[in-house]
């Protein structure tokens, strides 16, 4: 397969807003492509390529041979994307290569084969041969910045959809692997045995709760749940055994790097389910802290000592190689508890259980969540085991006042006065049952002005076209959007207003597939 079929593939990703479509596209690619290309289509998708060979400066410095300085400044500042402006000026040799377009499996290969020095010479030869798309997918593949609004966790399900293998099964299995997959593909095709990862602290699909509403509230019978605070910071699970130590976050991403801390203290072989937060004697700080330590690869001294971090335990998955998600959640949580006395690990608590006897208890101690600086109340059946996905019934969250959906980034626009420099206008969106992101607001407070810093930068690197004043943005960023109410609006194309939406924080760490549904939302509007 050459690369152009990548690029395509790329290509009209890009252009399928809807996920429904995304995922058939994935789909197809999976069931039509041969080993190694599709395996490692996936790989670029899921971020799972890197070439320490090939970075952005060396592309620069190679376009700048070719293409009049200010002609290209000029053109990279009207187009916005360096790899698009370097894919549509790259001139046309005298001579054409008479040789045709590489694969896909042939560029990775010589980039993880070549020195340093002779990059320079493949990325040439290639770009002659090229056409702009597959000059673009070539650059975007070589610097590590796709962008094509399809995440790893969304390739790993068009995967699960394609093979018929539930997309849990698969996740277990992933991060024993390595690029292209083979052994994988042909488990999936009935062709090999399943991928054994042994003792690779792989990740395990997390159990999520459904939101509890008033009349689930009214039926709850309190002897059979249990009740904990829900924390404000990220969910994540940390899988450490004879194989080595992993942090993941709730969708599968490798965070370790930006927290060395918790790694350090995971001298254990266990698997582990909780909550990260910034935590200051005891005291837990705001959401906002623990962003400071989000998607870093490296962390200072500095950032280790003004942000320090703490796994605040919930529940625990694997004992010593022992699988205890089939287990009640009574039983789990004694398991933990035990296991926390024996091993006192540290940077490590319990995540307390509170007492209650009646749902008017409940109530009371969700009204008093706010002023704790807490989210609210987690409920768990206490006969419940530990199951992929958000089974109904089984965990339920109950949020404070005010209402909040996860909506999804879409558009953004420089603000006014102070802000006219910064992109601070911000069109977000739910996704409709067809699949479709439709704009259900706009907002324009509600951030720290060091959470503008870092939207701005985020909105210009994830511009995927320009209208006027407006950009384009990829579909991958999560907000939270806290509101007043919401109403039915015919001028809204969603059919419903918001009052009063402002930005309650960055959920970066939650993937786009994930945010609210159009309907979450519809059930919200007052009468």
């Amino acid at each position: 397969m050459s690369l152009p079929a990548f690029a395509e593939l790329l290509e009209r990703l890009l252009f399928s807003p809807g996920r429904n479509a995304k995922l058939a596209l994935l789909r197809r690619w999976f069931a039509t492509q041969p080993d190694p290309e599709r395996g490692l289509g996936l790989a670029a998708l899921a971020g799972e390529l890197s070439f320490s060979t090939a970075r952005p400066a060396l592309v620069r410095d190679l376009v700048a041979t070719r293409v009049d300085p200010v002609l290209l400044a000029w053109s990279h500042d009207y187009v916005g994307d360096f790899a698009e402006t370097v894919a549509l000026i790259w001139p046309e040799p005298p001579e054409r290569p008479n040789r045709p377009p590489p694969a896909l499996s042939e560029v990775v290969e010589a980039l993880e084969l070549a020195p340093r020095a002779g990059v320079p010479a493949l990325l040439e030869g290639w770009l002659d041969v090229l056409e702009p798309g597959g000059r673009l997918a070539l650059i975007k593949l070589v610097t590590g910045g796709l962008r094509v609004g399809a995440s790893g966790r969304l390739a790993r399900q068009a995967l699960a959809e394609w093979s018929g293998q539930p997309i849990e099964e698969l996740e277990e299995v992933w991060h024993g692997l390595a690029p292209p997959y083979r052994p994988l593909f042909a488990w999936l095709e009935g062709q090999g045995p399943r991928p054994d990862p042994r003792d690779a602290p792989v990740f395990r699909s997390p159990m999520l709760a459904q939101p509890l509403e008033e009349a689930e509230a009214a039926a709850l019978d309190p002897a059979a749940f249990r009740a904990e605070w829900k924390w404000d910071g990220i969910r994540v699970q940390a899988a450490a055994g004879p194989g080595g130590r992993r942090l993941w976050s709730r969708s599968g991403e490798d965070i370790s790097p930006a927290f060395p801390e918790i790694l350090e203290a995971m001298d254990f072989h266990a698997v582990l389910d909780g909550e990260l937060l910034v935590v200051r004697e005891g005291v837990v700080a705001p959401f906002a802290d623990l962003q400071q330590r989000l998607n870093r690869k490296l962390v200072s001294a500095r950032m280790l000592r003004d942000f320090p971090v703490a796994l605040r335990l919930y529940d625990m998955l694997f004992e010593a190689g022992e699988d205890l998600r089939p287990l009640p959640f009574d039983t789990r949580r004694a398991r933990l508890e035990a296991w926390f006395a024996r091993t006192h690990p540290a940077r490590m608590d319990l995540s307390p259980q509170l007492a209650f006897a009646s749902v008017p208890q409940l109530r009371a101690l969700r009204e008093g969540a706010r002023a704790a600086g807490i989210e609210g109340l987690m409920l768990k059946r206490a006969d419940a085991p530990y199951l992929a996905g958000r089974p109904k019934g089984l965990w339920w969250k109950w949020k404070r006042a005010p209402l909040t959906v996860d909506a999804v980034l879409m558009y953004a626009q420089r603000g006014h006065g102070r802000r006219s420099s910064s992109y601070s206008d911000y069109t977000f969106g739910l996704w409709r049952a067809d699949g479709e992101l439709v704009p259900v607001g706009k907002a324009y407070s509600g951030y720290t002005d060091r959470e503008l810093v870092w939207l701005d930068r985020w909105i210009r690197a994830h511009t995927t076209a320009r209208f006027g004043p407006v950009r384009e943005v990829e579909k991958a960023l999560v907000l939270e959007v806290a509101f007043d109410a919401a109403q039915f609006s015919s001028r809204h194309k969603s059919g419903v207003a918001l009052r009063f939406p402002r930005i309650a924080r960055l959920r970066p760490d939650k993937p786009a597939a994930e945010a609210d549904r159009l309907e979450t939302l519809l059930a919200l509007v007052e009468h």
